[in-house]
């Protein structure tokens, strides 16, 4: 298999598990919904970030410390389904009245970019991607490890932008008709809050089971 051939399959691996809804896309179209294009472009700008020190982990190879060392994987499912739960929590509790008072008018750009970022590095499927995929896509015989992750690094971050950054811009264009309809605006900060809450419910399974099967 070629270099080009080696980042082609890369890619589809990377677009496959991006474009699956998950916790980031969601964070993302919940601030673009709530808050407008920028709160949602700025949201896709936090996750680009966490996507860029996912790759450095990769590159670096902290990722196969948190392959030997299971207990602090799971410790890391428990905290990523803890910042996920909190997110639904306040998701359900906010008014989320879009030009309003609330979620989406006191959510300013650099909390979207913060938390974005946050919620990219507490995402327990990036590190499963981290692990289960890099080791596969860096390969000595293709040159310098250093560039290869840089190369891989900027696919990630690029993809990342160009889904997502679509989705919050296709979501902000949208937020008129919720301005004018707050029942619309509250049904769908509500939803999210329940899907948060229902992702974060399935994190703790996965790494409850996993903590019995090491115990």
């Amino acid at each position: 298999m070629t270099y080009a051939e080696n980042l082609g399959l890369f890619f589809v691996f990377l677009f496959g598990i991006i474009i699956v809804p998950g916790m980031d896309m969601l964070f993302v179209l919940t601030n673009a919904l709530t808050a407008g294009r920028r709160a949602g472009l700025s949201a896709t700008a936090g996750v680009m970030t966490g996507g860029a020190v996912h790759a450095l982990v990769g590159a670096t190879g902290v990722g196969a410390l948190l392959k030997f060392a299971p207990s602090l994987f799971t410790l890391l499912l428990f905290a990523g389904a803890a910042y996920m739960g909190w997110i639904g929590v306040t998701l359900l509790r906010s008014p989320i009245v879009v030009g309003a008072l609330g979620f989406g008018a006191t959510r300013s750009p650099w909390t979207a970019f913060r938390q974005g970022a946050a919620t990219c590095l507490l995402n327990p499927k990036a590190y499963l991607f981290t692990l289960a995929v890099f080791p596969q896509f860096i390969r000595p015989q293709y040159g310098a490890l250093w560039s290869q992750a840089l190369i891989i690094g900027a696919m990630i971050v690029t993809t990342q932008g160009g889904v997502y950054g679509g989705l919050a811009l296709a979501a902000g264009a949208s937020r008129d008709f919720l301005v004018a309809s707050p029942k619309a605006t509250r049904f769908v900060g509500r939803a999210a809050g329940l899907l948060f809450i229902a992702v974060a419910a399935i994190t703790v399974w996965h790494a409850w089971t996993r903590a019995a099967f090491q115990g």
